[in-house]
């Protein structure tokens, strides 16, 4: 319990830290007076007030914010004030200062994907058989534990990851695949069969098998700054497109909707990734704020996505939304938001309760 209390503060202060702190950055850049840096909402707890700006921790740790002079399109500035004001900022400018916030999330990723790789180097997962599926392909082929695939129709395999991919390309047609087993090398055939297995949405797919899955046998790789950085670029992208097909997949209704955690699902992956070793939790921090920085973009009003969508119509009409019009969209999002809390809140306690699967327990 404690190591599940002090690993989700440590990734829920840190990710909106993370996040705020690219609004804050920006905003600082082109001149915009800061008044509070607050993580968490509610009463005031404790802070120091520098240069301007109060920086604090509030009651309500569950997000954070950041307030700037004339933020509000309504707010009385003095005329000595204006160059500090937000809302008195070009339109690319406040754009710019909305966006940096989920970009920081997606940078915070990158920047622990970096470290992780550089540091420790990149895991590769060897092409060494651990199991064989009864009555499949492989064992009628005569494939057993332990067997290493060398070459895939004489191409040289280094991977399981190019096992697989070899394995899907060529569908039910034949396969030459040279194993060492026992320090000596032979040469067997193959044919994979077409299966009916679910994709990580869920999602019943048809993919060619041969029924082996991996021993798990890992060779960890040296990775240099340069090579570092593509990686963890790569890495960032492909959990960015993941994370939009899942939310796309929700649409679809492939992903059900009590699938969906709330801070108590948090916690409990938190706490459980602490009791793995840290690199466990930064990795999870990691993959948390990709979803953070991805739900913050989205064009709902009351999220920096939905503030980008009205200085994207600002920039259209040549003019802001009236008050009214804001106030409305707003509402709008509050109800959205409201009803996205109330959807996570109840999936978390029917999974405490043991009414509904949990994602954690076997």
């Amino acid at each position: 319990m404690i190591t599940t209390i002090w690993a989700f503060i440590l990734v829920l202060s840190g990710l909106i830290l993370v996040h705020e702190l690219g609004h804050f950055l920006v905003a600082r850049g082109f001149g915009v007076r800061v008044l509070k840096f607050s993580i968490g909402f509610g009463p005031r707890i404790f802070g120091i007030i520098k240069n301007g700006t109060d920086y604090c921790i509030s009651l309500f740790p569950l997000g954070g914010f950041v307030k700037m002079l004339g933020e509000q399109p309504d707010e009385e500035v003095s005329p000595k004030d204006l160059p500090g004001s937000f809302s008195h900022r070009p339109v690319w400018q406040r754009a710019l200062i909305v966006a940096a916030g989920p970009l920081s999330n997606f940078l915070f990723a990158w920047v622990v994907f970096f470290f992780i790789l550089v540091l420790y180097g990149n895991p590769v997962l060897l092409p060494v058989i651990g199991e064989v599926t009864p009555d499949s392909p492989a064992m009628a082929a005569g494939l057993k534990p332990g067997d290493k695939i060398l070459m895939i129709n004489d191409i040289p395999i280094d991977t399981w990851e190019e096992v697989s991919e070899k394995i899907k390309s060529m569908g039910e047609r034949p396969l030459k695949l040279v194993v060492e087993r026992g320090g000596q090398q032979f040469s067997i055939t193959v044919t994979p069969k077409i299966n009916t297995v679910k994709n990580v949405f869920g999602e019943e797919v048809k993919v060619p098998l041969i029924g082996v899955t991996a021993a798990g046998n890992l060779r960890v790789e040296n990775v240099n700054p340069i090579k570092g950085t593509l990686l963890a670029f790569e890495r960032t992208w492909d959990l960015i497109a993941l994370t939009v097909k899942g939310f796309l997949k929700i649409f679809e209704r492939t992903v059900p909707l009590s699938s969906l955690g709330g801070p108590i699902l948090i916690a409990q992956m938190a706490g459980q990734q602490a009791e793995l070793g840290l690199l466990n939790l930064f990795y999870f921090m990691a993959l948390l704020s990709i979803n953070l920085g991805f739900l913050n973009l989205l064009p709902i009003p009351v999220l920096d996505g939905g503030h980008l969508f009205f200085y994207l119509i600002e920039a259209v009409i040549g003019r802001p939304l009236t008050m009214r019009q804001m106030e409305f969209a707003q509402r709008i999002g509050f109800f959205i938001l409201g009803t996205l809390m109330f959807i996570v809140f109840y999936n978390d306690i029917l999974r405490l309760l043991g009414l509904a699967p949990n994602p954690l327990k076997p």
